[in-house]
């Protein structure tokens, strides 16, 4: 980091910040000095954070507008947004209604453009900005049972490499952070329904996960936070539209 731009002088929200990735990556920036906010749906998890916080529905754009003005109101402009927030559902894709991919693209690529259209401004008024969405591997490749999830993340990826492009004179850079299968409640939830549809064990369905991971493990929250933290410094101002994979050599 530079002298002349500290984090510490930086605002940054993360969605999703109440549980997981998002939690850790909040805790890594607030460390390093940065000005928190996080966002989510539910007060619980948030308030035990322990850091500024604020309800909101990332699929909502008047919901993403009043909590981002509520935070700067707080905080200060913001020059950092880590769009976190995201869900995963599985099911064969004959089974897939328009609804289950709506669901899907509305909370991982829309919410992406909602929290990033919202901190634009700031942004730009600065010179200097960090837009920064944690999407997947599945953005990158494909999987099976999972079109609708691989579906967004490749338009999340899109949407980056295509404001990086746009945004490239002007001081702010976006990228995306593509894990593979990390070790959080989501992934429990995706352990779980293996189980309850295939009949495995728990290490059987673990390993079928891991399978595809060439260190054979899963990613664990703190590599996507340290991660998160790099692209926020001035270290990596000329990284742009990129997508950096955290999967052990699966991409």
């Amino acid at each position: 980091m530079t002298d002349d731009v500290p984090l510490r002088d930086r605002h940054v929200v993360v969605t999703g910040g109440g549980t997981g990735v998002g939690a850790a990556v909040a805790r890594v920036l607030a460390d390093a000095g940065a000005r928190v906010t996080i966002m989510g749906r539910r007060e619980g998890p948030l308030r035990e954070q322990g850091l500024p916080w604020q309800i909101c529905d990332v699929t909502d754009a008047a919901a993403v507008a009043r909590a981002f003005h509520a935070a700067r109101d707080a905080q200060g402009r913001i020059l950092g947004v880590i769009a976190n927030a995201g869900a995963a559902e599985s099911q064969p894709f004959a089974r897939m209604t328009p609804d289950d991919l709506a669901a899907m693209l509305s909370v991982n690529v829309t919410g992406v453009f909602n929290v990033w259209q919202a901190a634009l401004a700031d942004m730009k008024a600065a010179g200097w900005g960090r837009m920064i969405a944690i999407a997947s591997t599945a953005g990158l490749k494909g999987y099976a049972y999972v079109s609708g999830y691989c579906a967004a993340k490749h338009g999340v990826v899109g949407l980056t490499r295509a404001l990086a492009q746009e945004l490239a004179m002007t001081g702010i850079t976006a990228n995306a952070i593509c894990p593979g299968f990390i070790e959080t409640p989501m992934l429990d939830r995706s352990i779980a329904n293996i189980i309850d549809k295939t009949g495995m064990n728990r290490d059987e369905a673990r390993a079928s996960l891991t399978r595809a991971n060439p260190q054979k493990r899963f990613i664990q929250t703190d590599e996507v936070a340290q991660a998160a933290l790099y692209l926020m410094g001035e270290a990596a101002r000329s990284i742009n539209g990129h997508t950096l994979t955290l999967s052990g050599g699966e991409i």
